[in-house]
């Protein structure tokens, strides 16, 4: 088998021989060719026959929770860079939960945002590809600024900005669903790499009693809710409960939460927690989080408040004691 991972050889322009920074809980498989300066983060998965080469273009970041497919090929040249999230210059940066898959090509200098979905031989080249973007199969980006939470169809060619500028978004503006729901779609494909990354640390011998356990309970059947055992353990936030977050964010909301105890519960008397002033995702995540843990035996109730009309948008329960 190849070398899962390699320096950088020395070169004119660069001769550091940088070695990849991969999280502990990151998954490289073994036929995959990783090298120089690339920074995977937490739980990234990289499949079988994927070459990522900071040899040229360098440094790469893959941000926490993206997925890699077989035969991705990154790659970037001497010149150019772009600005990564953290106001740093990389050859390519690849934002969190982001799905790049099969046969895609990501040539640097390019920027690829959080929670974009790449389809399969599609090419970003020179070309910066906005939060949430979807980019269906067989498509090519390059030279252009594509905003945020656009749809790019199969096939397209999109060279200029102005040809960027009039695509559609990846969902209508008033929130309906189209016949094929391209955002939910992509979140699956995340949670589901992340069972295969998993299920790969767990037959190659790392972590794997944690693996089983994380699967059994994010298989398990909870009706959205949050449930606290007896013993006061909880499980992790179920995926529908962040995704309503997200949807929130995303539209400007901020996220508030109340809690009860059962006697409260059953008048209807909810006692105020918290309004989260943050709008970053992995920040209001870490608090509804904290927030519940805090509650074992209470009922706990999800806010989303629209700051300008001041109005709650939903309420939902988000955890519940069994």
């Amino acid at each position: 088998m190849p070398l899962r991972h390699q320096p950088a050889p020395p070169t004119p322009w660069d001769s550091d021989l940088d070695q990849p920074i991969i999280a502990a809980s990151a998954y490289v498989h073994p036929q995959c060719s990783l090298i120089g300066d690339v920074q995977l983060g937490e739980n990234v998965i990289v499949a079988p026959n994927t070459s990522i080469r900071a040899d040229e273009g360098a440094p790469f970041y893959i941000g926490a929770n993206t997925n890699i497919q077989d035969g991705v090929v990154i790659h970037g040249l001497e010149q150019g860079r772009i600005l990564g999230d953290d106001q740093k210059a990389y050859s390519v940066w690849i934002g969190h939960d982001t799905c790049i898959t099969h046969m895609a090509l990501i040539h640097g200098p390019a920027y690829v945002g959080n929670e974009c979905f790449i389809g399969f031989r599609s090419t970003v080249f020179n070309a910066q590809v906005g939060y949430g973007c979807i980019v269906m199969m067989h498509a090519l980006i390059q030279d252009v600024e594509i905003p945020a939470g656009k749809y790019v169809p199969s096939g397209a060619v999109i060279t200029t900005q102005q040809a960027a500028d009039r695509l559609p978004d990846a969902k209508d503006s008033d929130g309906r669903r189209p016949v094929f729901d391209h955002r939910t779609f992509s979140h699956h494909v995340v949670q589901v790499n992340q069972a295969l990354r998993a299920g790969y640390r767990c037959s190659d011998g790392i972590a794997c009693a944690t693996a089983l356990q994380n699967s059994v309970s994010s298989n398990g059947s909870s009706n959205g809710f949050r449930s606290v055992s007896q013993n006061g353990k909880t499980d992790q936030l179920q995926t529908d409960i962040v995704d309503i977050i997200r949807q929130q964010l995303r539209q400007g909301h901020h996220i508030g939460l109340e809690f009860a105890d059962t006697r409260r519960f059953k008048v209807g008397s909810w006692q105020s927690g918290p309004t989260i002033a943050s709008t970053h995702e992995a920040q209001v995540l870490t608090q509804v989080e904290q927030f519940v843990t805090n509650h074992p035996g209470d009922y706990v109730r999800l806010l989303s408040i629209d700051p300008r009309a001041k109005q709650r948008q939903l309420e939902k329960i988000i955890q519940k004691p069994e």
